[in-house]
């Protein structure tokens, strides 16, 4: 399972959703974005937050300081003004099929690197992209749209 960090959803707003939700959120969310998550089940949503909120319900890690929440409690608690400090909601997911990721990577589809919560929470979406592939020592504008093996 993936999530896209950097593509905010124009047509849904946070507070618009929470709405949809029965929640009712302060006027704190009037700026924040939902971002598009990836294609696969667009209905359900995640919370990516900073490891300062921990619920009960079991946040999984994703990396060191970096969580993710699927509950309403945090959808909730986001809309009191609670909840964790650097938190980005997301619809939708990136999935893959047994051995499908396994065979892009290998077929040059896709680049890995380890990220950090400054990385996902501390950048403008217009530079997590060049930030991740910084990480690798790779400049954007020596990548080609072609792939191949040598």
């Amino acid at each position: 399972m993936g999530l896209i960090i950097n593509k905010p959803n124009r047509d849904v707003a946070m507070k618009s959703l929470l709405g949809q939700l029965d929640i009712d959120a302060g006027t704190h969310l009037e700026n924040r974005v939902v971002y598009f998550g990836g294609p696969v089940e667009m209905g359900r949503g995640f919370v990516l937050h900073s490891s300062d909120y921990l619920d009960t319900g079991g946040a999984l890690e994703v990396v060191p300081g970096v969580h993710m929440t699927g509950t309403l409690d945090i959808l909730e608690e986001l809309a009191r003004g609670e909840g964790p400090s650097q938190w980005l909601m997301m619809l939708g997911y990136a999935g893959w099929g047994p051995r499908q990721l396994e065979d892009e990577i290998a077929a040059n589809g896709w680049l890995v690197c380890d990220l950090n919560a400054e990385q996902i929470f501390g950048l403008p979406d217009n530079r997590k992209w060049e930030a991740a592939l910084e990480t690798l020592g790779v400049s954007s504008l020596v990548l080609s749209s072609e792939g191949g093996r040598a």
